[in-house]
C-alpha cells in the first residue's frame, strides 16, 4: 500500500503545474492563428500576395499578441514546477494568491519582455517557414495529400520555431522564477543581457536546456496544429456557404 502511494506521489510530481497550461492552451492556439490571419492584410504586398517577409512579419505580430495572454499562466506554471518551491504552494489558486499578495498584481506580468521574444521568434519562424516549405512542396491533389503536406510543413516549422525561441524561453523561466526582494537587484531582468550572462557563465549549451523534450513536443505539435487549423477553417467555410 505504501509502495503504491509513493508511486502515485512520484507520478503526480510529473504533472505539477499542469492546470495553467490546460487553461490557456486552447485560447492561446486560437489567438495564434486568428491574430496571424488578422495581421496578414497589413503585410500583403501591393500586388495582393503575401511574401516570405510578410509571412514572418504577420507571425511576429501574432506572437506578440499571444504573449500578453499567456504571461500570467506561464508565471504560475513556472513557480509550481520549480523543485525549490515544493511545499510552498498547495494548488494553482494558492500559488496565484500568494504571488499577488506577496509581490503585487503587476507581478503576474513578470517576464513579459522575454515572453514577447519567445512568442515573436516562434511564431515568426513558424509561419514564415510554413510559407517557404509549402512553396517547395508539390500542389496537393487529394485531401490526404493536403493533410500530409500540412503536417510536413507544420512539423518543420515547429522545429525551427523551437530552435529560435528556446534561449529566450530559458531566460523567461529564470526571470519568472525570481521572487522580488526589496532592496535586492534581480539577477535577470532583460532578455538579451540575460542571454549574454548565461552564455558567459554557463556556456552556450545552457541556453538550450530542456530543448530535446520541447522540440519532441512542438515539432510534431506544429504539424498537428496546422492540420487541425486547415481542417477547421475549411469545415467552417463550407458550412457557412450552405
Amino acid at each position: 500500500m505504501q509502495l503504491h502511494l509513493s508511486l502515485i506521489l512520484r507520478v503526480g510530481r510529473l504533472y505539477r503545474g499542469i492546470i495553467p497550461p490546460i487553461l490557456v492552451e486552447a485560447p492561446k492556439r486560437a489567438i495564434k492563428f486568428t491574430a496571424n490571419e488578422s495581421y496578414k492584410p497589413f503585410f500583403t504586398s501591393s500586388n495582393g500576395k503575401l511574401t516570405q517577409a510578410g509571412s514572418i512579419g504577420a507571425g511576429v505580430a501574432a506572437g506578440c499578441t499571444e504573449a500578453f495572454v499567456v504571461v500570467p499562466f506561464e508565471l504560475v506554471k513556472i513557480r509550481l514546477q520549480d523543485p525549490a518551491n515544493a511545499g510552498k504552494y498547495t494548488s494553482t489558486l494558492d500559488c496565484l494568491q500568494k504571488i499577488v499578495r506577496g509581490e503585487g498584481p503587476l507581478a503576474l506580468m513578470k517576464g513579459l519582455e522575454s515572453t514577447l521574444w519567445r512568442h515573436a521568434l516562434w511564431n515568426g519562424g513558424y509561419f514564415g517557414c510554413i510559407h517557404y516549405v509549402k512553396n517547395l512542396l508539390p500542389k496537393a491533389t487529394t485531401p490526404s495529400e493536403t493533410t500530409l503536406y500540412n503536417f510536413i510543413a507544420g512539423g518543420i516549422a515547429g522545429t525551427l520555431g523551437t530552435i529560435l525561441n528556446t534561449p529566450p524561453d530559458v531566460v523567461k523561466s529564470r526571470i519568472q522564477n525570481q521572487v522580488v526582494v526589496a532592496g535586492v537587484k534581480p539577477k535577470y531582468n532583460w532578455t538579451i543581457p540575460s542571454m549574454i550572462e548565461i552564455a558567459r557563465t554557463e556556456g552556450m549549451g545552457a541556453l538550450y536546456k530542456g530543448f530535446t523534450p520541447k522540440v519532441l513536443r512542438l515539432g510534431p505539435g506544429g504539424g498537428i496544429l496546422l492540420v487541425v487549423f486547415e481542417y477547421v477553417t475549411t469545415f467552417l467555410r463550407n458550412y457557412s456557404q450552405k
